[in-house]
């Protein structure tokens, strides 16, 4: 069987593809055939060895992001069958409720193995299934950009039909944001610097566009579209500069759900988040729990995960590269398996 390792944390041409023996299922585990993988900017940092987390060493399997068939069971296996169409969890030990405190070290592609081989062996509490109106590609992008988007949308109280969310750019997370978003009656506003991934954007849900390269102080647009109010939701990538404006853009009790890391020695302002009442809200991806939510959601809707490019197994690094310019707008993704 064919997987990927990683070399050295050394920088994006570290993944190697390797020949490794078959998986067999043990004792309450499950046997899948990968069809495809998803990345995400924490694949990029992984493999330039920055990764301020629990990180996989040389010879792990990276990426958390993979969807396919089960092929076989071990013993003591309950609820799942051979042919059932599952994703894994991105954190391993997060069933539900409050985040575990070894939750850090149960995640895929980081201090576990990954999804990018052709066959993976997971515990059973460590899949969902993904819903039936989606290719293999899409259901590959939903464990961590859309599990991250639900959970800073519905995590801390469940958006409302009416409420406003600002999405901060065009990739992943925030484009899986404005889908849901959109789709639970609330208004979304995104940013970009692109005029072109605005208007995708606006296909695919948003409501208001702001181009922050010809508008630099644009929380005082977000101001004004909401009437003075300010946004219920800001969904915070981390982005330079960025979580000022974002303290700027949220109504009083409004939630800034923070997943990416910050610039380094960017200036957080207590004061203005004292000031504006807000909360700004460490985001750790989220639970098997959203994660069923999120797919009941998805089916309910019939939305389609947006995709930028489908890359072959082999083209691996290559997509890894494309990931790192930042140029996509939602996934990028790759095909590990030519059937199903």
């Amino acid at each position: 069987m064919k997987a990927y390792h990683l070399g050295a944390l050394d920088g994006l041409e570290s993944w190697r593809l390797v020949d490794v023996p078959e998986r067999v299922p043990g004792h309450g585990q499950i046997l899948i055939r990968v069809h495809a993988v998803s990345l995400n900017y924490r694949d990029v940092v992984i493999a330039n060895g920055h990764y301020p987390f629990p990180a996989p060493t040389c010879d792990m399997i990276p990426v958390s992001d993979g969807a396919g068939e089960i092929i076989g069971v071990g013993p003591g296996v309950r609820g799942w069958k051979v042919g059932d169409r599952v994703a894994g969890i991105f954190s391993q030990s997060w069933q539900g409720g409050r985040q575990p405190d070894d939750a850090w070290i149960t995640t895929l592609g980081g201090a576990v193995d990954g999804m990018l081989a052709q066959q993976v062996v997971l515990d059973q509490s460590g899949l969902v299934r993904v819903p039936a109106h989606l290719t293999w590609e899409e259901a590959a992008t939903l464990p961590c950009a859309g599990v991250t988007a639900w959970n800073a949308l519905n995590g801390l109280g469940t958006l409302k039909a009416g409420d406003t969310v600002l999405a901060l750019g065009t990739g992943g997370v925030s484009i899986f944001a404005t889908q849901l978003a959109a789709a639970a009656g609330a208004r979304v506003i995104v940013t970009s610097s692109s005029d072109v991934k605005l208007k995708r954007a606006k296909v695919l849900g948003a409501h208001d566009l702001i181009n922050y390269r010809t508008t630099p102080d644009w929380h005082k647009e977000v101001l004004r579209i909401t009437e003075g109010r300010g946004v219920d939701r800001v969904i915070e990538i981390g982005g330079s500069g960025t979580i000022a404006q974002s303290i700027g853009s949220v109504r009083p009790g409004g939630v800034i759900a923070l997943m990416g890391l910050l610039a380094e020695g960017e200036p957080v302002d207590p004061g203005a988040i004292l000031m504006a009442g807000a909360i700004v809200r460490g985001i750790m991806v989220g639970s098997r729990e959203m994660f069923e939510d999120m797919t009941r959601s998805i089916g309910l809707h019939r939305l389609r995960p947006e995709i930028q490019r489908v890359y072959a197994f082999s083209q691996a690094r290559t997509a890894l590269a494309d990931l790192a310019k930042g140029q996509h707008v939602g996934k990028l993704v790759i095909r590990v398996s030519e059937s199903g």
